[in-house]
C-alpha cells in the first residue's frame, strides 16, 4: 500500500506517490481544474487510489508563519472533510510552510527553466510534504 501526497492550489493539485515501503515519495502529476471544482478532482484520484492501492493520503496544510491559520488553510480543511467523505480513507494534514518554496530552490539550483518549474512546482510541493510525512513517520516508529 502506498501514501498519495497533495498539495492543493486555487486551479491545480499537486500530486505525489511514496513507494510500497513508505520510504521514498516521488513526484506524480498535478491535476489543472476549474477553481472551486472539486468534483473533478476527485474523480481523478479515485483513479490514482484504485491504480496505486492508496491507503492514506498527505494533505498539505498551509498555515501562516505565525502558526495561525488563514483562509487558504481553512480550505484546505473543507477538502480534507470532502476527500474523507467521497473517498472513504484516512487523510492526514501535514505542514507545508515553505515546501513551494523548498521546491522552488531544488528547482532554481538544478537550473530547471522557468517554463519547466512553473509545470513542476505543484507536484515537488506535493512531493517535499509527503516525503516530510514519511520522514517524521519513520522517526516516531523507530523511537517506538
Amino acid at each position: 500500500m502506498r501514501y498519495l501526497g497533495l498539495d492543493l492550489g486555487s486551479r491545480t493539485l499537486g500530486i505525489s506517490l511514496s513507494d510500497a515501503t513508505r520510504t521514498i515519495a516521488s513526484t506524480y502529476t498535478t491535476i489543472h481544474f476549474n477553481e472551486g471544482d472539486y468534483d473533478s478532482v476527485l474523480r481523478e484520484l479515485k483513479k490514482i487510489i484504485k491504480e496505486y492501492d492508496v491507503s492514506k493520503i498527505v494533505l498539505g496544510f498551509p498555515k501562516n508563519m505565525s502558526n495561525t491559520i488563514g483562509d487558504r488553510a481553512n480550505i484546505c480543511l473543507d477538502f480534507q472533510k470532502k476527500l474523507i467523505s467521497n473517498l472513504n480513507i484516512e487523510v492526514v494534514m501535514q505542514d507545508e510552510r515553505l515546501s513551494t518554496v523548498e521546491a522552488t530552490n531544488y528547482m532554481l539550483e538544478a537550473d530547471i527553466s522557468r517554463k519547466k518549474r512553473k509545470k513542476k512546482i505543484d507536484s515537488l510541493a506535493a512531493n517535499i510534504i509527503l516525503q516530510t510525512y514519511l520522514d517524521k513517520e519513520r522517526r516516531r516508529i523507530n523511537n517506538e
